[in-house]
């Protein structure tokens, strides 16, 4: 449906109480389909001042002036105001209206309008001002019937596809949604169209993000979750929007952003329930026999031969909000199912690791299987969450288990993962070597671990607080080398005998021997548990 008509010029010299005036149209007539915003009576000189634009002037030509001068004057500050017609009554001031007024409103492309008969300005006005109100009301009407149409599809689960349909059939053009990244996401054809669409949108989107090429419309799309907006992009108008067609398109721009929320919204419900399995699974509340049950519940396929249990630690520094994660991870699982790794992947509440159990065909595929998800869930994190997010991130991988067991070996992943966060950064890190480190941070509140890395550290510690030759990195290397001397000495690079010294230092201040395996094995875990109980 097309716009109401706007009450143009054209359309006014056409009411009753302007032809009862005799009009005619002396210049500017190349202009009478210009629409009047309103209607203004007045006879001051500098009435052009007053205006605002879009103005149709009555006027008997007091104001104007006698001289040719005066007139150009009068006429050039009408068209600078915007005034789209200047109609003069004839008989008060001018029995006919003077060449240098005629000349000057020719220039200007302003109508000018002689009525050669009396007429009350004030049944003029008032009958094109009921114009312009009907109008504006009809538009209101209108734009309220687009709106029930197109929230009424949604409300039937009609989806946005059938909602950029039916706003293309009443633009009569192909409608295109695209995301902030200038990406196609959906389209509505109006019907008969039978071009390329995409060559459609090729050529639309030329105008660039946030632009419109010749020939095309766009309104911007509220998308939750990005920065920048995205955009309703209208190709092939034939002709220009009309006012209707604009406040379909803006109408229709503002039930996509519902629809796109609304969608948002359905998928991070979805993450968060399968997060909710992978919880309940790692803290025991699904029974063993319910787990291949559980996980097809949370979109698996078919319940796997074995589950690879994996945890990733975000980095320290990450920020991001409950919907970015969901997303984060609802992106991970598509991701490993397209690399033929069917997987589940969560994380518990206001958490920052994610938690995914990942469907093997045999426990020989670990390997293989665990270097692509580490590989993805780094990308996911970096893309979704920021640099910081992957960067520090802490991936841990389980064994592969059989699904009664998959609680237990992902509580174990997650717990390891925590452990590790102090380690240095590596691709990933296998569970297997972190168990006693996983058994050492649980116990971090444990005071009675701390009192023992207290009382077997003590003395070396408030050494290296009082002397500026540290000899804690000395002990932590040559425990990292298996209390190898020629290894730590290459370590830290040093000779044999500047090393030997060292050691008999650290073996006067601790009291113990460090060539016994036993005593090594204590400092070792008691350098472990300092960093845990600090």
């Amino acid at each position: 449906m097309r716009a109401p008509p706007d009450i143009t010029v054209r359309r006014a010299l056409e009411l009753p109480v302007l032809r009862r005036g005799l009009p005619e149209v002396v210049a500017g007539a190349e202009r009478l389909d210009t629409p009047i915003r309103w209607v203004h009576a007045g006879e001051a000189a500098n009435i052009g001042s007053l205006l605002s634009g879009g103005e149709m002037l009555l006027t008997t030509g007091m104001g104007i002036g006698a001289r040719a001068a005066e007139q150009r004057r009068y006429v050039e500050g009408l068209a600078e105001r915007g005034a789209v017609a200047l109609v003069i009554e004839l008989g008060t001031v001018f029995r006919e209206l003077p060449p240098p007024l005629v000349a000057a409103a020719e220039r200007h492309l302003l109508p000018l309008v002689a009525l050669r008969s009396e007429i009350p300005f004030v049944a003029v006005t008032e009958a094109i001002h009921t114009e312009i109100v009907s109008s504006h009301y009809a538009l209101l009407r209108r734009g309220e019937q687009i709106q029930r149409e197109l929230t009424g599809m949604m409300l039937d689960g009609e989806g946005i596809p059938a909602v950029l349909a039916a706003l293309a059939t009443t633009l009569h053009a192909p409608v295109f949604l695209e995301d902030p990244a200038g990406q196609l996401l959906s389209h509505g054809l109006p019907p008969g169209f039978d071009g390329d669409p995409l060559d459609r949108w090729e050529v639309a989107r030329l105008g660039g993000a946030g632009a419109a090429a010749p020939g095309t419309a766009a309104a911007a799309v509220r998308m939750a979750g990005h920065q920048e907006d995205g955009r309703l992009l209208v190709a092939d108008l034939r002709p220009p929007l009309d006012t209707v067609a604009r406040v379909a398109l803006q109408q229709a721009s503002g039930i996509v952003a519902l629809a796109l929320l609304r969608a948002r919204q359905e998928e991070e419900l979805l993450a968060r329930e399968r997060g909710s399995v992978l919880v309940n699974l790692l803290d025991g509340r699904i029974a063993p026999a319910a787990v291949g049950r559980a996980l097809l519940a949370a979109g698996l396929e078919r319940v796997p031969a074995l589950v690879l249990p994996l945890a990733a630690r975000a980095g320290e520094e990450t920020v991001a909000a409950d919907a970015d994660w969901d997303v984060a991870l609802r992106e991970l699982g598509l991701l490993l199912a397209d690399r033929g790794l069917p997987a589940v992947a969560g994380r518990r509440p206001g958490g920052t690791t994610a938690l995914l159990l990942v469907a093997l065909r045999d426990a020989a595929q670990r390997g293989a299987a665990v270097e692509t998800a580490a590989e993805l869930v780094r990308a996911t994190l970096a893309r979704r969450l920021g640099a910081e997010a992957a960067e520090g991130a802490t991936v841990v991988a389980g064994r592969a288990s059989a699904l009664a067991d998959a609680g237990a070996e992902l509580r174990m992943a997650a717990e390891s993962a925590a452990s590790a966060a102090v380690l240095p950064p590596r691709p990933w890190h296998d569970v297997a070597g972190l168990e006693l480190r996983r058994l050492l941070w649980s116990g971090r509140d444990d005071a009675e671990l701390a009192a023992f890395a207290r009382r077997v550290l003590g003395p070396l510690v408030a050494h290296d607080r009082q002397r500026k030759l540290a000899l804690l990195p000395t002990l932590e290397a040559l425990l990292a080398n298996g209390g190898q001397k020629a290894e730590t000495a290459r370590a830290l690079h040093l000779n044999r005998q500047a090393l030997y010294h060292r050691l008999t230092r650290i073996e006067a201040l601790l009291g113990v021997d460090l060539g016994d395996p036993e005593q090594l094995l204590t400092l070792h875990v008691a350098l472990l548990a300092r960093e845990y109980t600090g």
